[in-house]
C-alpha cells in the first residue's frame, strides 16, 4: 500500500521512490529514478525529470520544471513557474545529455515565482531568490538576491525576514528572535 497521495491525472514512472505523506497533484509527471522525500507537496503541472532528488518537506508550486541534475535538500520552496536548466549551451540538433550540470539547492532555501536557475550553481542554505530573478552564479547562505542577472541586496533569516546588522555584525530576526552574525562576508546563526 502506497503511503503518499497522487491525483489520478499524475504520472509516476517506474523506478522512482516517493516518501510517506507526499502529495502529487494534477497533471504532474514524475519521471524514472527520482527520489522524493517524505511530506513533500508537488503542485499541478510539474515535471520532475529523471534522477532528480528532492529532500523532505520540499514544496513545489504549480508549473515548475525540475530537470535532471537538480538536488534539493530538505525544506526547500520552489515558487510558481520557476525553472531549472541543466545544459549551459543547449542546441536542438546537438545532444548534450552527457554534459548535464548539477544544481544544488541547500536546506531551507526559497526560490520565487518565475525565477530561472542557470545550471551548475548552488543556492545556499536559507537563501532567498526573488521572483523573476535569473541566477547565473552561486548564491551565499542566507543571501537575498533579485534581478536579472541576480544580485545580492541583503540577508534573510531562516524565517525569511530581512536582517539588519548592527556595527558589531549582529542581527535578530524580528519574528523568531534568532540571532545572526555577519563575519567575513558570510552570515551564521548564533542563537
Amino acid at each position: 500500500m502506497k503511503e503518499y497521495y497522487t491525483h489520478e491525472t499524475a504520472i509516476i514512472d517506474d523506478g522512482s521512490t516517493i516518501g510517506k505523506g507526499t502529495k502529487i497533484w494534477h497533471f504532474t509527471h514524475i519521471m524514472p529514478n527520482c527520489v522524493i522525500g517524505e511530506d513533500c507537496n508537488i503542485g499541478q503541472n510539474v515535471v520532475v525529470s529523471p534522477d532528480v532528488v528532492l529532500g523532505r518537506n520540499v514544496k513545489v508550486q504549480n508549473n515548475v520544471s525540475i530537470y535532471t541534475g537538480v538536488i534539493c535538500e530538505d525544506d526547500v520552496f520552489l515558487g510558481p513557474s520557476m525553472v531549472f536548466t541543466n545544459v549551459i549551451n543547449p542546441r536542438s540538433a546537438v545532444s548534450r545529455k552527457e554534459e548535464y550540470k548539477q544544481t544544488m539547492v541547500r536546506k531551507g532555501a526559497s526560490i520565487g515565482a518565475n525565477a530561472t536557475i542557470v545550471c551548475g550553481n548552488e543556492i545556499g542554505t536559507y537563501a532567498m531568490v526573488g521572483a523573476g530573478a535569473v541566477i547565473t552564479k552561486p548564491v551565499l547562505p542566507y543571501a537575498l538576491v533579485v534581478g536579472n542577472p541576480a544580485r545580492q541586496i541583503g540577508w534573510v533569516s531562516e524565517f525569511g525576514n530581512r536582517l539588519e546588522f548592527d556595527e558589531e555584525g549582529l542581527a535578530i530576526c524580528r519574528e523568531s528572535g534568532e540571532e545572526y552574525a555577519l563575519k567575513d562576508g558570510l552570515v551564521f546563526r548564533v542563537g
